[in-house]
């Protein structure tokens, strides 16, 4: 089996999986896109609601571009924000559509290997092929071929737990009816009736985290007086970097959720309760939650918990695959460094490529969100980028590949889309470049839109 006349395997019909096969075409190599969602971008569209805090001309590829450009697609207003179902809608679904049957929805990579060498066999093992084992929704299963593979699988489908060490709290799954791992879309009706009137604990310090004090806050406004309260968990102290960049944000957007925020936490909507590290959840006598810190500290009951402490990647399909996860972060070793949240913001992670991408297993990449491992610091530039880089290596262009340039807005917490002021149908101010943001007004106007967490541009 002759290697080369192989297509290949990109994991995930995602932002960075599509912007990455649209790079292979144009390289003259054949992509296979296996995505697990019934639709390209599945994972955006469930978060359809959410509006970015990146603009339009921060979030199509170059390589997308020119594919899409016979197909007669035109560019949405480049200085706007779109939610993630304008994103899905007008440009993931018509770059897989212009991709045609080299993406292949209801197709769940289950395994990575090398063809005949599990990863303890080192004989001869470059040389074969990976082969790449798909369950199909229909039941069948497949085994495909390739030369190379790139995961652009996200990290949407695995969300921290409640617990502070990284596992769940004892009695986390037993209340899992009042606990959500997403930011509840507030102008649901149904899901709008939930909280309206309750006590609600959100855990995190994200954007994410962020976004759902806002929304509680704005529903609390609106419901005047009928008792809906956020409690706010962190597991660390407030400090001066807390709610972010604010006005020095260049995402103004991002810089206004942050301010959005304090003020839900100032205007007496939301209490903070901090370096409270989650162990136990359990149930009162009324069918409330009460949480108990590893200190020994019990909050007061709560109605609901929204649990938004970011995103893990899924790792068991590539069990047997060799790879250089740092021990933290579960990133490249070569690009951890580079994005340690504790150490950087989106704006000073350094540009990088295939060298910090690549594995001891030659021809295998994680790139978009999953690169990133756990950390929060993701852009989806920082993905076009990298699948760029990527598939030069894979073509040989070594030079082109290793001629990595990026620049990204500076200051911030970058785990998420973000709220802003501008209402619907101007929406003209935004970008790197952009003016200071203004506070968000709350209460007067249809909610925001809200952050997923873990990546504001992630697949």
């Amino acid at each position: 089996m002759e290697k080369q006349n192989l297509p290949v395997v990109v994991i995930g019909a995602g932002p960075a999986g599509l912007a990455a096969a649209a790079h292979l075409v144009e390289r003259g190599i054949q992509p296979l896109v296996l995505e697990a969602g019934t639709t390209a971008g599945s994972a955006v569209r469930q978060w359809s609601h959410v509006r970015l805090f990146s603009t339009w001309s921060e979030l199509t590829d170059p390589a997308a571009e020119k594919l899409l450009a016979p197909t007669g697609w035109v560019k949405p207003d480049p200085a706007s924000y779109p939610s993630g179902g304008d994103w899905a809608d007008l440009y993931l679904k018509p770059l897989a559509d212009a991709l045609g049957d080299r993406v292949r929805t209801g197709a769940r990579v289950t395994g990575v290997s090398r063809t005949g060498r599990d990863r303890i066999v080192d004989v001869d093992r470059e040389a074969q092929p990976f082969v790449v084992h798909v369950a199909h929704a229909d039941g069948r299963e497949e085994r495909l071929f390739a030369r190379a593979v790139i995961d652009a699988s996200g990290t949407w489908t695995i969300p921290g737990p409640a617990g502070g060490s990284g596992l769940p709290a004892l009695g986390e799954h037993a209340a899992a009816d009042k606990i959500t791992y997403r930011v509840p879309d507030l102008k649901d009706p149904a899901v709008r009736a939930r909280y309206a009137g309750k006590r609600t604990a959100v855990i995190g310090s994200g954007a994410s985290a962020f976004t759902a004090l806002v929304h509680l806050a704005d529903l609390a406004r609106a419901d005047d007086g009928t008792g809906t309260h956020a409690v706010w968990i962190l597991r660390r102290s407030i400090s001066g970097s807390t709610f972010g960049g604010g006005s020095a944000d260049q995402l103004p957007a991002r810089g206004a959720l942050g301010l959005a925020a304090k003020a839900a936490v100032d205007d007496g909507y939301a209490d903070a309760v901090t370096g409270f590290r989650t162990e136990v959840i359990e149930r009162d006598g009324d069918g409330r939650l009460v949480m108990t810190a590893e200190d020994g500290r019990r909050l007061e009951p709560v109605d609901e918990v929204i649990v938004l402490t970011g995103f893990r990647p899924d790792l068991s399909f590539l069990s047997e695959i060799r790879l250089g996860l740092d021990e933290r972060l579960q990133a490249p070793i070569a690009l951890a460094p580079l994005i340690d949240p504790n150490q950087h913001s989106c704006g000073t992670v350094y540009p990088h490529g295939h060298r910090e991408l690549a594995h001891p297993e030659q021809g295998i990449y994680l790139v978009g969100m999953k690169s990133y491992g756990r950390a929060p610091t993701f852009l989806a530039m920082t993905g076009h980028e990298q699948v760029r880089s990527v598939v030069a290596a894979i073509a040989g262009d070594i030079e082109s590949a290793d001629r990595v340039e990026l620049t990204l807005p500076e200051t911030g917490v970058c785990g998420g889309a973000g709220l802003f002021d501008a209402p619907e149908g101007d929406q003209s101010g935004g970008g790197c470049c952009a003016p200071a943001p203004q506070l968000i007004q709350l209460g007067t106007k249809a909610p925001a839109e809200e952050a997923p967490a873990g990546g504001c541009c992630g697949s």
